[in-house]
């Protein structure tokens, strides 16, 4: 079974537009189970149903990846330049992105689905949501990490 696999993936090579579709499923799939988690042991998550934590969970991922690939175009700006004051406006400007981000997501969310997605608890639900999010990212890196180590 392995055999014909390979044999049809070197015959059948994957477009660009597989590739990235591949990911961005499998990184909502990654999503949706994360946050399905923290809605079941976390009183501070809050999600009335599967297809609506679906649909959050493409919405996270969407915006994740429009906020990295805007921190990573404001990071090659300033890597472009010498000295010091570019190295420290990298870092301050790729923080306040990053950080700004997870409001404008929250509130996104907020927005898309009001009542039927909540994150509660300190700072009016932000410690919870930047939790999730770094609990996405883990789980993204752990799920790529061992994608790559099979190949």
């Amino acid at each position: 079974m392995a055999k014909q696999i390979l044999k049809k993936q070197l015959v059948e090579p994957r477009s660009n537009h597989q590739q990235l579709f591949t990911k961005l499923i499998l990184a909502v799939l990654v999503d949706l189970v994360v946050l399905g988690l923290f809605n079941e042991y976390w009183e501070y998550v809050v999600i009335d149903s599967f297809s609506i934590a679906l649909i959050a969970a493409f919405l996270l991922q969407v915006l994740l990846k429009l906020t990295l690939m805007l921190e990573h175009r404001v990071a090659a700006y300033f890597n472009k330049k010498t000295g010091t004051l570019p190295k420290v406006m990298r870092f301050i400007s790729a923080w306040a992105i990053l950080f700004a981000s997870k409001l404008i997501i929250l509130e996104a969310i907020n927005y898309a689905f009001g009542d039927h997605v909540m994150f509660l608890g300190p700072f009016h639900g932000i410690i919870a949501f930047i939790v999730v999010v770094i609990a996405i990212l883990v789980a993204e890196g752990v799920i790529t990490k061992i994608h790559k180590s099979l190949g």
